[in-house]
């Protein structure tokens, strides 16, 4: 009974292996995982445009256009590395540059936390309900939502720059510029921050008695 038990046990073992097991392709190929709703998803990403939208699939599905250099795809490689709490998508190759125009969009379940770190580019966030934290060197980031903005804590920053937050009746430009928000109601965590660049967030317009931030 024991040894059926052990047999048992090394099978599951190799199961959840398996389930596990990561997923790399180039920049000309598509990649498709399961992602469940409600995982935290990180991505570490070279400079590029990227694209992250939510969808009703629990499944991560990458599409990426090299830019102007096309002959660079097959170097950029997409590499996804689940684990037990959602997983990691790591975008590298020794030809990805800013000035190459790589565009990737990411779809995600709609229920999806995210952490995305990139050196330079653009962040694009669209339809997705979740914890965010985002950090972006230079570029823009972009969080937006045509439905309720459903936030308890928000907090975006930049060092030199501009933050728009149309919600909060908030326009801020110049040097060490922040909004920061809390709403008892809210659900989700918001964070970004950009070294230099801009970022919006747009979304339907809330009370802004909270908002607070230099001028």
């Amino acid at each position: 009974m024991r040894f059926v038990c052990a047999v048992a046990g090394a099978a599951l073992f190799a199961c959840n292996l398996a389930g596990l097991a990561e997923t790399k392709v180039p920049c000309d190929q598509t990649l498709t995982a399961p992602l469940r709703s409600s995982a935290l998803l990180t991505i570490d990403s070279r400079p590029a445009g990227l694209e992250i939208v939510g969808t009703d699939q629990e499944t991560i599905h990458i599409t990426c256009h090299g830019g102007d250099n096309q002959d660079a795809a097959p170097h950029i490689l997409l590499q996804f590395s689940p684990n037990s709490d959602g997983g990691k998508l790591t975008i590298e190759g020794s030809h990805v540059r800013h000035d190459n125009n790589l565009q990737v969009r990411v779809e995600v379940p709609w229920k999806t936390n995210l952490r995305v770190y990139m050196p330079a580019g653009e962040v694009k966030v669209e339809e997705i309900k979740g914890d965010k934290d985002i950090d972006l060197y230079a570029g823009q980031i972009t969080v937006s939502s045509a439905h309720e903005w459903n936030y308890r804590s928000v907090n975006a920053s930049v060092a030199i720059g501009e933050v728009r937050a149309p919600m909060y009746n908030a326009d801020k430009g110049g040097f060490f510029r922040s909004i920061t928000n809390t709403a008892s109601d809210g659900e989700y965590r918001l964070h970004a921050h950009v070294t230099t660049g801009e970022i919006d967030l747009v979304g339907r317009k809330s009370h802004p008695d909270g908002a607070r931030g230099p001028e």
